[in-house]
């Protein structure tokens, strides 16, 4: 979820709660202020009742509510005398003017009592009040309407302010994401007076200047260390060929030195498996082009013909579709060449190796031991199912390296009797 967003959600949640908290005590604070006024009427109703009733004594007579909300009974002086002037909230029956059946409506009511000739009346003075229902209803919908009002403002806020206050960081982070260590000359940076948005860019090119010269120093260090261990391999493979050509060298002293010569060459190929992995490590690979990989099996198969017929294999190739993949043509090609030369050399005498190419998948099985090999172990580096093969065991780890380093999936099952590759290739 973007920051905006993050952001909006958290305000909404923090204002239904500031909203809410402030809608009850508004309701509390709107209710009293509306019966603190209501109360101050019926002080002032009751006085008038009271003159009124020193000239007109008719008025000491009426003993229920009608219009005039007010009724009066006598009681005795005891009575009268602890009785304090109360305010209650309660409903009274009234006759509306259909003259249908008289129903309750909410009134404020204050009791009070005084003394008129030597007699003592209780007075109830009422006055209408609005239902709180209705109030609170009311008072709800407003509520709803400020909040979404709030909220609305608030989106308006995040899409043009903030989303404007926010454009150098989106920038700069992209500008950091295009960003690849050796081939990316320039710095990312970002056209913005925010102090926080500098000081972030500052301390991210920093780190960067690190990391770029600790790449150089690595990759320098990779180079001239395969040039240096190439150079004495290649003179002692010089060598050992010079002798092996000698007229007068005995069976047993060529043998050996044809063993060393097998040592020599395992060891120069695995200098370039190890310089290898590096690069791809360092992501010292990035001439990306559209690349078929229909093309680049077709092209192996060819070159790895003269061994599957020494082997007696059977290669079959089927393509359903055209597989473009977006990689390093060099990539590419090592990435096939190793699933295949997999197949052929750790395959049986006239076994098989089939090839299936789809949309988005290279498919390769192929015949071999008769159970399933260590899926878990299978594309460590290092790791060899036959203790006895000449290989280097960095064959499948160089095809894992490859396929992480453009987001690809490979997977191996064994299935009816054979063994199963399959890299599932995700455009870029």
């Amino acid at each position: 979820m973007k920051l905006l967003n993050q952001s909006l959600k958290y305000l909404s949640i923090s204002i239904l709660g500031i909203v809410t908290v402030w809608s009850v005590v508004f309701y509390m604070n709107m209710l009293n202020e509306i019966k603190s006024s209501i109360d101050e009427g019926l002080e002032n109703y009751k006085r008038l009742i009271i003159q009124n009733a020193q000239v007109d004594a008719t008025i000491l007579t009426k003993t229920y509510f009608d219009e005039s909300f007010f009724t009066l009974r006598k009681i005795a002086a005891e009575e009268a005398l602890n009785m304090r002037d109360s305010y209650i909230d309660t409903e009274i029956y009234m006759q509306d003017a259909d003259d249908q059946a008289p129903e309750p409506e909410p009134v404020r009511m204050l009791t009070t009592a005084f003394e008129y000739n030597g007699q003592y009346y209780e007075l109830k003075v009422a006055n209408s009040m609005v239902e709180e229902d209705d109030l609170i209803n009311e008072l709800f919908w407003d509520v709803v309407w400020l909040y979404i009002l709030l909220i609305a403002g608030i989106m308006v806020v995040n899409n043009i302010v903030l989303k404007k206050l926010w454009k150098p960081f989106y920038d700069f982070l992209k500008e950091l994401k295009n960003y690849r260590l050796g081939s990316t000359q320039k710095l990312p940076e970002t056209n913005t007076q925010t102090r926080e948005f500098l000081d972030l860019q500052q301390a991210v090119n920093t780190l960067l200047q690190h990391s770029l010269a600790a790449f150089e120093q690595q990759k320098e260090f990779i180079g001239n260390a395969s040039h240096e261990l190439q150079t004495p391999l290649a003179m002692v493979t010089n060598k050992l060929e010079l002798l092996l050509e000698s007229s007068d060298l005995k069976q047993a002293e060529a043998e050996k030195i044809a063993a060393i010569f097998q040592i020599i060459e395992r060891l120069v190929r695995l200098n370039q498996s190890l310089l290898l992995l590096s690069k791809i490590d360092n992501k010292q690979f990035f001439d990306n082009q559209q690349v078929s990989i229909n093309e680049v099996v077709q092209q192996n198969r060819l070159e790895l013909e003269e061994l599957a017929s020494f082997k007696a294999l059977n290669i079959t190739v089927t393509e359903s579709e055209v597989l473009k993949v977006t990689i390093d043509p060099t990539l590419a090609d090592i990435l096939v060449a190793n699933l295949l030369k997999n197949a052929l050399f750790h395959n049986i005498k006239n076994g098989r190796v089939n090839i299936s190419l789809s949309k988005d998948s290279l498919r390769l099985c192929n015949t071999g031991v008769s159970q399933p090999l260590e899926s878990e172990k299978l594309f460590s580096r290092f790791h060899k199912t036959d203790s006895r093969s000449s290989g280097t065991g960095l064959g499948l780890s160089i095809v894992k390296a490859i396929a992480d380093l453009y987001g690809f999936t490979i997977a191996y099952h064994f299935e009816k009797g054979e063994h199963v590759f399959e890299v599932k290739f995700s455009s870029l």
